[in-house]
């Protein structure tokens, strides 16, 4: 079951970022972007957020799950995607600790 486009608009409009949060469609799943670093996935309409040792401390009690077949270990969010502070700081502290993308190589011609 692929993500509804309503899931995915109400889990952004709970993001309120200092910065720039933008989101992917991806093989009818999502990822969330903060300031062009992944962040989080959206799939089947649960939300995956990138660990890290800041949100796992901050979270407390983990529940991890992989986002898809496959997939390294996300934190599943489950009870409190209606905490809209929560949620953002969360977000906040994952943007925070999460490397910066890769550069592309450029195609040699």
């Amino acid at each position: 079951m692929a993500t509804t486009q309503d899931f995915a608009d109400y889990i952004l409009d709970q993001i309120d970022y200092k910065g720039i949060i933008t989101y992917r469609k991806m093989f009818g799943e999502y990822a969330v972007y903060a300031d062009g670093k992944v962040v989080a996935l959206i799939a089947e309409n649960k939300l995956y957020v990138k660990p890290t040792d800041g949100g796992r401390k901050f979270i407390g009690e983990v529940i991890e799950a992989p986002a898809y077949p496959g997939a390294k270990m996300s934190f599943l969010v489950e009870d409190q995607l209606d905490d809209r502070l929560w949620i953002s700081k969360l977000i906040e502290i994952t943007a925070l600790e999460v490397p910066e993308p890769k550069p592309k190589k450029k195609k040699i011609k």
